[in-house]
């Protein structure tokens, strides 16, 4: 039976952040054609991560639905730098940078995307041809005022921080593209919403119909406070090791849990509703967060590469008769192993942290470690010292 428009609606609304405007896209969904959904990734970093998935994901929904779908690739954006964001002035890439990332892009995004239905595309192609006067043309479309409105270059402004003409210029790039590409739909983070509504107004100007701008929400990372961001080290790839991920996974709260089951699991929110009712009704939280860990392995690998790190995972840590109940801390800022083993009650003194290490007594998520005058990681993971003392601890 063929879905209304009214159900498909509901079904992309889905974690999603806001959608400018829901009528729009309602009067596009009923032309009954193949909209051309647009995706645009600067290719600053070689890796994808959790976070990109979650539009990634949406993505995907919109493939399976039989749109158009255009993962643009900014070659020629990502050498000028978007600054949303971000509170300083942001270094452009290299060619050669822009160029490597991006083509360990074009192998990562099938992992969610079916390249059979993907057409993929780079912005150089018509913005490297736009020459002086198109970037005169380009840039009278929009006034410093209306630039200024937006949050981080207000902020910027406001603090007597510098801001470069050509970060002005980006969001009016970006919004050229939906202009070049025609896009009726473009997806982006809740940090791109000013570009994606540039773009609305220059295809108003170009005499298109504006396209429909998706906002989707920034994924927290293992550290449950701010954006993942490689940057930052509390990134998931989508090309790490299952065994990584699956260890990654496991060592979030179980609030972030939640959160990342909403904007990353593929089961429906029934589904969802009921595994946070069970843990109501006293199931293990430990036990849901090993199935939302074997749906993203099983997803970026293989169900026999989950199956497998979950066994990885009981062999190093139920059988090492790791307690299902332990005390909790949590600490702010940097600090050292050896202190916070101290602090948590683990041992009497920093001296005896060494002493444990150098014993092979110290173990962090099952893994022995030597060297306790280093700082420890940021995130939540289960320090053990000798066979009988465990406390979960979080560093922020």
């Amino acid at each position: 039976m063929t879905q209304s428009v009214e159900a498909i609606v509901a079904e992309l609304k889905r974690g999603v952040e806001d959608i400018y405007s829901e009528a729009d896209l309602i009067e596009k969904l009923k032309e009954n054609r193949p909209l051309r959904i647009k995706l645009g990734a600067d290719p600053t970093a070689p890796d994808i991560h959790l976070g990109h998935t979650v539009v990634l994901n949406k993505l995907r929904q919109f493939q399976q639905l039989g749109h158009e779908v255009i993962f643009l690739i900014g070659d020629f954006t990502g050498m000028v730098g978007d600054p949303s964001g971000k509170n300083t002035t942001r270094p452009p890439l290299t060619r050669e940078d822009v160029l490597r990332n991006a083509e360990t892009y074009k192998t990562q995004i099938f992992k969610i995307l079916d390249p059979q239905k993907t057409r993929v595309v780079f912005n150089s192609e018509w913005l490297g041809q736009l020459g002086t006067e198109g970037m005169i043309r380009l840039a009278s479309n929009y006034t410093v005022a209306r630039m200024l409105e937006r949050d981080d270059f207000k902020k910027r402004f406001g603090n007597n921080q510098p801001i470069a003409i050509h970060e002005f210029i980006y969001p009016l790039l970006q919004g050229h593209d939906s202009v070049a590409l025609q896009a009726d739909v473009e997806l982006g983070g809740t940090d791109q919403t000013f570009n994606l509504l540039i773009g609305r107004e220059l295809q108003k100007s170009a005499g298109q119909k504006p396209q429909v701008a998706i906002t989707l929400p920034l994924l927290e990372g293992l550290d449950g406070e701010k954006k993942m961001s490689k940057s930052l080290g509390n990134y998931i790839g989508v090309s790490e090791a299952p065994s990584e991920i699956f260890g990654k996974v496991m060592s979030i709260s179980d609030e972030l849990m939640w959160r990342w089951y909403d904007l990353l699991s593929f089961r429906s929110l029934e589904e969802i509703a009921q595994l946070k009712t069970d843990v109501a009704n006293g199931k293990n939280p430990r036990d849901v967060k090993i199935l939302l860990a074997k749906e993203i392995i099983a997803r970026f690998h293989s169900e026999a590469d989950a199956d497998a790190a979950e066994q990885e995972f009981i062999n190093r840590f139920q059988k090492g008769a790791m307690p299902d109940e332990m005390p909790e801390f949590t600490f702010e800022g940097e600090i050292g192993i050896a202190t916070l083993l101290k602090e948590a009650g683990l041992v009497p003194t920093t001296s005896e942290s060494i002493r444990s290490a150098q014993q092979g007594g110290v173990r962090i998520d099952g893994e022995k470690i030597e060297d306790v005058r280093q700082n420890a990681q940021k995130g939540t993971f289960v320090y053990q010292v000798g066979k009988r003392k465990f406390a979960r601890i979080t560093v922020k």
